[in-house]
């Protein structure tokens, strides 16, 4: 094997099967002076599966302003670091990407090792369209900024990829089905493990799953299908489907969902939802 070039090295790790790793890669790991990690635990798994000897060091949120211009120097003086993440691609929702930012700045060298990306890997899996899509990482933990969120981005024609946790599963697919609307999706969890598996459906079907199930365990990968062209629609086929939503939906949740499958605002649907309950009220003709 030939020494490495001095520089940063960007090494995609498995996402959960161990064997699902580069030989390149396991040739960097080998070569490098230094790994950097996020969880050295999890890394030296890898390593071990692998005979690598490579010294470690912990990369994460809490240390990166610390060791990243010590890891910096440590290339100024002719080092090489394979920089990973605890699966996938270092830099995707993880601390990697302020590393990569001022390797850059500072002139050296940086290259990236490609391999395996959860992300990806469940956007292939869900049976989606691929040809167009849109990855948001993990959606903000709280439901009023993530349905925030979810409006940014609910009129753009392409399949949509988040990650998630098994804890606010349930109240994001609720969400993603108030502001998206009914579309197709996916939940993909474990992706590559033993217990790997994968769940289609609308997100009316999925989130009903989940909520009536015992909490999922893993990691866990959402695909939301593309907008669908929506054809002209009458107010009065509008105050159809918004009465049947509140037959079963608070007001708050129909006008979100039904602004969302309409395209019309969110304010326009308040005021048509006010004025049904209004003819509906007892005493009203």
């Amino acid at each position: 094997m030939s020494p490495l070039e001095c520089g940063l090295y960007v090494v995609a790790t498995p996402i959960g099967n161990l064997g699902d790793i580069t030989l390149r890669g396991i040739e960097v790991l080998m070569l490098a002076d230094r790994i950097a990690c996020e969880d050295t635990r999890v890394t030296r798994k890898l390593l071990s599966r692998h005979s690598i000897k490579t010294k470690v060091t912990s990369y994460h949120d809490h240390n990166a302003n610390t060791v990243r211009p010590v890891l910096i120097q440590e290339i100024k003086n002719g080092g090489t670091v394979a920089l990973v993440c605890d699966a996938g691609m270092p830099s995707i929702s993880d601390p990697g990407y302020k590393l990569i930012r001022d390797s850059i700045l500072a002139g050296l060298y940086v290259t990236v090792v490609p391999g395996a990306s959860a992300g990806l890997s469940g956007l292939v899996l869900s049976g989606l369209p691929t040809d167009r899509f849109l990855f948001l990482g993990y959606l903000p933990s709280k439901s009023q900024q993530r349905r925030n969120t979810l409006e940014e981005i609910s009129g753009i024609s392409a399949s949509l990829i988040f990650y998630e946790s098994p804890e606010r599963l349930v109240n994001s697919l609720k969400d993603m089905l108030c502001v998206l609307g009914d579309r197709p999706a996916a939940v993909l969890r474990e992706l590559t493990k033993l217990h790997e598996e994968v769940r289609r459906g609308s997100l009316n079907e999925l989130w009903a799953h989940y909520a009536d199930n015992a909490k999922p365990r893993g990691e866990i990968v959402v695909v939301v299908g593309p907008a669908l062209e929506i054809e002209k629609i009458s107010d009065k086929e509008i105050a159809n489907i918004l009465g049947e939503r509140l037959k079963n939906l608070s007001v708050r949740d129909a006008v979100f969902e039904v602004a969302a499958i309409t395209k019309q605002s969110r304010k326009k649907i308040y005021m048509m939802a006010i004025n049904l309950q209004t003819q509906f009220k007892p005493g009203n003709s």
